[in-house]
């Protein structure tokens, strides 16, 4: 959980929240995420969404697409002794990540946003928050 506010570096390295960095192991996997930002997942929740994944009918175009980018774009990360991880380039491109970042934690993954993109998200979502609570009130929130 969380909403965090980091600089990406020249080098395209961002500093980790100390709160999720309790959570991750020293390694874990960052893909292509909904939204244009990325996702990061544990190397067990990975491995969970990988198996999931797999059930994906072979002949629907759409679970083809779908999986093909979303494992595509997934690389294994590594924490460093301070605590920043380096997003590779066609990852930074996918979610148009500049200097200003916002990392979040959102249930099992964390969500690594382009600020101003996340910005811009929150305004329009924040504004439909009730009308999207009533769309979800059938999972029993």
């Amino acid at each position: 959980m969380g909403e965090y506010k980091h600089n990406l570096d020249t080098k395209g390295r961002i500093i980790v929240p100390s709160k999720f960095r309790e959570l991750l192991d020293e390694q874990f996997v960052i893909t292509r995420g909904l939204d244009r930002c990325l996702f990061a997942y544990t190397e067990d929740e990975w491995s969970r969404i990988e198996e999931k994944l797999k059930t994906l009918p072979l002949t629907k175009k759409d679970a083809r697409k779908f999986t093909r980018l979303f494992f595509s774009g997934a690389t294994n990360v590594e924490i460093d002794k301070q605590g920043r991880i380096n997003i590779p380039q066609n990852l930074r491109e996918y979610a148009g990540l500049s200097k200003d970042c916002t990392v979040i934690g959102v249930s099992s993954r964390i969500e690594i946003w382009d600020s101003s993109s996340w910005e811009d998200f929150y305004t329009e979502s924040e504004d439909n928050f009730e009308d999207i609570a009533e769309d979800l009130i059938d999972f029993d929130l």
